[in-house]
């Protein structure tokens, strides 16, 4: 055996040698990495542990471990996460390759770490690369046939490609605007010329950029409208964004480097550099001063969860003629999201996932609640820093999430730009998530994808959640019926798994101008349904919120003590007639909406009864005079036999 891992090691030399890669065997000359190794044993001792190979290219350190059998190329839990046992980190190349990565993450200034197992022989073997980073997780990447991918030339675009994916074609959106929408949009047409998916990236990138002024990092005055390179004023703005990122510790690198990459166009765009002669400036200081009046006070100030960002999405789409609906993106107003958040009964302890968190509404309510009720400045900071987790898959929407928290003192809320499908639920459960709240993309599933249907999301966060955790989700009330066979399979997989405590039926107006009939369900995870447990189901249409013209949804005169009511009937604290409040049991075949379990068993009073037969009276003499009375024949004759 032993001369067969001496094969491997000479092998993986090679390949080494081949792409040019410098490299140290059992140890590093890097002296910061030497000594973190120096604790590094497999076997927890606190004694020294080396790697087969360790390599630093830039800014990147391989770490590579192999095996002379494919059979200890790599092994997993029976949930399929890399095992960290042991024995696993001792006997297969993956595992250990993995160890040795999370602990010089860990215990060094090096962040960017790529942990690479190899096992067999030159004829048959698997070279398979994880990306590992500071926080314990880490990115399953395709197998490579050589290290060619990881020289000094390649590195950087492997990095782009496959960590960063920002080669993924993500199809974008236009997004925001808060009140001032019309007349921002006009001016991004007007003098900037921007592309519909960049003028959000603009606003979000000055905001942040203007967040660095009380740190005298940045000033408005500074943008003068130089046009030496490296002294613009997009050059100026991304100089202040980037010591923005890092002052909020900002982490891994890798969702640095995505945003960075996502503000690039304040740099990039000449029309956005050039003094304009109308305006007498750049366009980018312009907008950076209307920013600075319209928008960055109200957000930097503002102490209740209001979305402004997320309400320049929705006012934005409007102005620009973007249709997010084909995009299923459906932004949920704020008093929707401190309402679901009272509904799971969020506490200063919770660990909250959204999975899809569009421009972090969830994320922001949840934050408020529990800053709120948090005991100490310790309790708050470990809110901000650990307990708000988000996954966003359009890279843009991404980066407006990042500085939504950021600007609200979170730079470390532990979003992901990725697609939180495709992730294992067992993995994401890790992150320990006691609280799931969700608004999935709407009406993407078909019978060819039934993978995107709204219950397919609720099904895999159900799933990423701890054992009796609490979730809300809010989706269209067609797929509570569940008509198509995979929505049923649905439905089934998730009461075999998990609790419905309740549905809600929303107000139609809820997300205006978007033709969506909204539902909230709320289920308690990995607790099986059972088949005598009772769920509510209540019917919330009316919620105090009405339709202004050329305003939208408002809250009514009547709308806080409405909230009340339904927060009371669904803690139990009041009973509810069953036409607003229906408790019962459920089946996965049923509809869960409230209409579906609702009998009207009121006795009507006279004057219903009076009203009734009255029209029906109208209703017949006017069928009489339109020589129709045969419709009435069969009642004589009903009545004569």
């Amino acid at each position: 055996m032993a001369k067969k891992e001496v094969k491997t090691d000479l092998w993986v030399a090679k390949q080494l040698d081949e792409a040019e890669i410098m490299y140290d065997a059992q140890g590093s000359n890097v002296k910061e990495l030497n000594e973190v190794l120096k604790t590094a044993s497999k076997r927890g001792t606190g004694n020294v542990g080396y790697p087969e190979y360790v390599a630093v290219v830039g800014e990147f350190v391989l770490i590579i471990e192999d095996k002379s059998s494919l059979n200890k190329h790599i092994n997993l839990t029976d949930k399929d996460i890399i095992a960290t046992d042991t024995k696993s980190t001792t006997d297969y190349a993956i595992n250990g390759a993995y160890f040795y990565a999370k602990h010089i993450a860990q215990n060094s200034s090096f962040k960017k770490i790529f942990a690479i197992g190899v096992s067999g022989d030159e004829i048959h073997h698997r070279i398979t690369p994880l990306y590992v980073d500071d926080r314990e997780s880490y990115k399953e990447l395709p197998d490579v046939e050589s290290f060619v991918w990881f020289s000094k030339n390649n590195i950087n675009e492997y990095y782009t490609r496959y960590v960063l994916e920002e080669t993924t074609d993500i199809e974008k959106t236009t997004e925001q605007i808060l009140k001032d929408a019309a007349e921002l949009h006009e001016y991004l047409r007007t003098y900037g010329t921007l592309k519909d998916q960049d003028k959000p990236l603009v606003v979000a990138g000055i905001l942040l950029a203007l967040d660095e002024i009380e740190y005298k990092g940045f000033s408005i005055e500074s943008l003068t409208g130089d046009q030496i390179p490296g002294n613009r004023d997009g050059d100026k703005l991304l100089n202040a964004i980037q010591t923005r990122l890092t002052r909020s510790n900002v982490g891994p690198d890798a969702k640095r480097d995505k945003l960075m990459a996502e503000f690039s166009i304040l740099n990039t765009s000449f029309r956005l550099n050039e003094v304009n002669e109308t305006l007498g400036k750049t366009p980018l200081k312009y907008y950076t001063e209307f920013l600075y009046e319209r928008v960055f006070k109200n957000i930097k100030y503002q102490k209740t969860s209001e979305d402004f960002i997320g309400r320049f999405y929705g006012e934005f789409m409007s102005y620009s003629g973007g249709d997010g609906q084909t995009l299923g993106i459906v932004l949920t107003p704020h008093h929707i999201t401190d309402l679901m958040c009272d509904l799971v009964n969020i506490s200063p302890n919770d660990i909250i996932l959204d999975p899809t968190c569009g421009t972090a509404g969830f994320l922001i309510s949840a934050m408020h609640k529990m800053l709120n009720l948090a005991i100490d400045d310790n309790q708050r900071k470990n809110i901000k820093k650990k307990q708000l987790h988000g996954f966003e898959i359009q890279s843009n929407m991404f980066a407006i999430a990042a500085t939504n928290m950021i600007l609200r003192r979170d730079g470390n809320s532990n979003l992901e730009c990725s697609d939180f499908l495709a992730k294992n639920p067992a993995q994401i459960q890790m992150k320990g998530a006691t609280v799931g709240l969700m608004n999935p993309p709407y009406s993407q599933g078909t019978k060819s994808d039934p993978s995107q249907y709204e219950l397919s999301f609720i099904e895999h966060m159900l799933d990423s959640l701890v054992f009796g955790a609490r979730a809300a989700v809010i989706v269209p009330q067609s797929s509570m019926t569940g008509k198509s066979q995979a929505e049923k399979i649905f439905k089934k997989s998730i009461m075999k798994k998990h609790t419905l405590e309740g549905v809600i039926t929303c107000n139609t107006d809820t997300f205006y101008g978007v033709g969506t009939n909204p539902v909230i369900a709320i289920f308690t995870a990995h607790e099986p349904h059972d088949r005598n447990h009772i769920a509510k189901f209540i019917d919330f249409r009316d919620d105090g919120y009405t339709v202004k013209p050329h305003i939208g949804l408002i809250e009514g005169d009547s709308a806080k003590d409405k909230r009340q009511h339904l927060l009371d009937v669904w803690e139990g604290r009041v009973d509810a007639p069953s036409k607003f409040c229906v408790e019962s049991t459920v089946q996965p075949d049923d509809e869960w909406l409230h209409s579906f379990y609702y009998f009207n068993d009121e006795i009507p009073i006279d004057a219903d009864f009076e009203k009734t037969i009255g029209d029906y009276l109208t209703f017949e003499f006017s069928m009489v005079m339109q020589n129709r009375e045969y419709l009435f024949d069969g009642e004589d004759n009903d009545a004569e036999s």
